[in-house]
């Protein structure tokens, strides 16, 4: 497969719905050549379909960012299909039941850290190491972290910590990538509307006991935040940006 030399490169995971899909329309629509990987081959190869009709390009490679051996499987391709990789999205994520953590089953507890935390730290490692092999060397690594790792929800212990260890490998990533020209950025939403969050329109427990619907802002707006931390220098290494609906409830997130 060969592409425009002018292309950027991008690698979205969790591309097959709600921010990380928004993301990478996003990027197509500006003439980023978009890598897809997700668990689900059918809205991978969609978005594929849907970046054909805008005259643009992208490959599809279903990922289990869980595995070791997939996460490798994907970045060879990258690396043997396109040569090269401008940008990561670290997006791919998942939650857990709100519940005390005591009645939390551990299935739950270990697929949060799997997915959250040794998978955004899987991509990471793979992306840095074809950043630091490349030439020219360097790329942008931008992770979504989580409103949570500053003012977490009641009962919602597994996420909190993962976007927490989230936080610290991006700062991590930021210090270690600075002799490669690999700059790390992280965004933390708050209440994005996705179908995964629309239930959160219908209320969700506060930290004061009770129950309260909460504003949610226009996935389109996270993508354009996204899209803008890609498109600056990599001298720019802009460590974190927070994107927020307007008058979020303090009663819930404190």
């Amino acid at each position: 497969m060969n592409t425009n030399i002018s292309q950027k490169i991008a690698l979205v995971t969790g591309a097959g719905s709600g921010i990380g899909r928004a993301v990478a329309l996003s990027l197509l629509n500006q003439g980023w050549y978009v890598v897809l990987a997700g668990r689900r081959a059918e809205p991978l190869q969609a978005l594929v379909a849907e970046a054909a009709l805008l005259g643009q390009s992208a490959l599809a490679v279903p990922t289990d960012v869980r595995d070791p051996v997939s996460v490798q499987a994907l970045f060879d391709t990258i690396e043997g299909t396109l040569g090269r990789l401008d940008l990561l999205f670290n997006n791919a994520g998942v939650n857990a039941p709100a519940l005390p953590i005591d009645e939390l089953p551990l299935e739950k507890w270990f697929s949060v850290i799997d997915t959250n935390v040794t998978g955004v730290f899987l991509c990471a490692r793979a992306a840095f190491g074809l950043m630091r092999r490349q030439t020219p060397q360097g790329g942008r690594i931008i992770n979504n972290g989580s409103i949570s790792a500053h003012t977490p929800r009641p009962f919602t212990a597994p996420y909190t910590i993962s976007k927490h260890a989230v936080a610290g490998l991006t700062k991590a990533l930021a210090l270690d990538g600075r002799a490669f020209n690999i700059v790390a950025s992280q965004i933390d939403i708050g209440n994005a509307l996705t179908e995964l969050s629309e239930r959160m329109t219908r209320g969700v427990l506060q930290a004061n006991g009770t129950v309260a619907s909460e504003p949610m802002i226009d996935v389109r707006h996270v993508a354009d935040a996204v899209l803008h931390m890609a498109a600056l220098p990599l001298s720019a290494n802009v460590l974190n940006m927070t994107i927020m609906a307007s008058h979020m409830p303090f009663v819930g997130r404190g």
